[in-house]
């Protein structure tokens, strides 16, 4: 199992190119099953979580093949199974369900598994789809589920779910008439993905507001697009260069997407601009304790709350954050105080006494964010900081030490 050896770095400095969005790629894939003809998706990053979800489609009959950042994929016989070995190893599996629903009227998906930061079911999915006709039994781990004919339903959502909200629209895109769903998901990838679907000939309105109108249509057909920047890895170095003292220019950086983020790092201190190029992000005087509140967007992303806790430690003053989207979303306070920090957890709210030296030590990475967290904490240590059970952060960010250590970071990747 490789790990990760990260030294005590300089101040960053140089040019990162922002990868395509994972949280975008993921369920674009998912609904290349509804299009008849040859999609091209451009700008997907290669990463474990597409690799399975290639894998998958594969296994479903979609032929699916990568070029650099491209993925072709033409989809013949599909096959309605989706088998627990590849489902258990990424949430974002069970968006299959919906589109052969559509196209077949019957699927067989196992429960999905992933990140351990949260119970995230699936209830808000199926209860949506049930919706929509659908009909649903659970067996030896399997959801069954089965339609005469999805038809167009007015959905209200109890909660905001980003998968629920991309969930129902890939399966209404095919459905018989008009689907309304209020108090939808406002984030940039729900928008991607109807971006996506209306380039195959889809008809959906209302993407990025809470309300989503979508008139089914007959078929869809194939279309080359390109997937949006990863906002998260974006945020994710933004954070890394006024961590280090440093200076970073991020191409390709989707800035518009990250204004609450960026709210909160310019009130730290940290000065970020649009610039020829890119974004320029760089350490402005010295960084002064915030508080933070995760909220589903517009609100500041949840995929974001560990990498500030990290740069927390090094302000001065008290931060907190509070923690309202996943229920067991601090795993990674437990190594960053066991390599020096200050950080007290009481229910869902942290609270970060900065300016800690922290050294370096052995940590294990608990889920995608806190592996990035730890990889960001190591860069300031005394020392060096052993990461390991990086097969979390290999599943969200592409050649993350490369990029790192292009522009100054001293980080090794050790196989096992």
């Amino acid at each position: 199992m490789d790990k990760l050896i990260v030294e005590k770095s300089g101040p960053l400095s140089g040019t990162v190119t922002i990868s395509g969005s994972k949280n975008a790629a993921l369920p674009i894939l998912m609904a290349c099953i509804l299009p008849t003809g040859r999609i091209e998706l451009q700008n997907v990053p290669r990463l474990a979580d597409i690799r399975t979800s290639c894998k998958l489609l594969n296994i479903l009959g979609c032929n699916t093949s990568f070029e650099g950042n491209t993925v072709v994929i033409e989809c013949g016989q599909l096959n309605p199974h989706a088998p627990y070995e590849l489902v258990k190893t990424m949430r974002a599996s069970v968006l299959c369900l919906g589109p052969l629903l559509a196209v077949l009227g019957e699927a067989r998906v196992s429960m999905p598994g992933g990140c351990a930061i949260g119970a995230r079911p699936v209830d808000i999915h199926l209860t949506g789809l049930e919706q929509l006709g659908a009909t649903f039994e659970l067996e030896e781990g399997y959801i069954i589920g089965r339609t005469d004919g999805l038809k167009g339903a007015h959905i209200v959502m109890r909660f905001p779910s980003v998968g629920a909200t991309e969930h129902l629209i890939m399966a209404a895109a095919m459905a018989e008439g008009e689907t309304v769903i209020e108090n939808a998901a406002r984030e940039p990838e729900v928008a991607d993905l109807a971006n996506f679907l209306n380039a195959c000939g889809a008809r959906i309105e209302g993407q990025g507001t809470s309300v989503i109108r979508i008139e089914g249509v007959n078929g869809l057909r194939g279309t080359t697009y390109r997937v949006m920047s990863d906002r998260i890895e974006a945020g994710t170095f933004m954070m890394a260069a006024p961590l280090t003292g440093g200076e970073l220019l991020l191409e390709h950086c989707p800035l518009p997407e990250l204004d609450a983020v960026a709210v909160k790092l310019r009130e730290m201190g940290v000065c970020i601009e649009e610039v020829a190029g890119g974004v320029r992000v760089a350490c402005g005087d010295d960084l002064v304790g915030v508080d933070v509140e995760t909220m589903p967007y517009p609100g500041f992303p949840t995929d974001m709350q560990a990498q500030i806790t990290t740069l927390m430690c090094s302000a001065k003053g008290l931060s907190m954050v509070e923690e309202n989207i996943f229920e067991n979303r601090f795993m990674h306070v437990m190594e960053l105080n066991r390599m020096g920090a200050d950080i007290k957890v009481k229910g869902h709210t942290a609270i970060i006494k900065g300016m800690r030296k922290l050294v370096g030590a052995p940590v294990m990475a608990s889920d995608l964010r806190a592996s990035a967290s730890l990889v960001l904490a190591g860069l300031v240590a005394e020392g060096k900081t052993e990461v390991q059970r990086i097969y979390h952060l290999d599943r969200g960010y592409e050649k993350m030490e490369d990029k790192l250590t292009a522009v100054g970071a001293r980080i090794t990747r050790v196989r096992a």
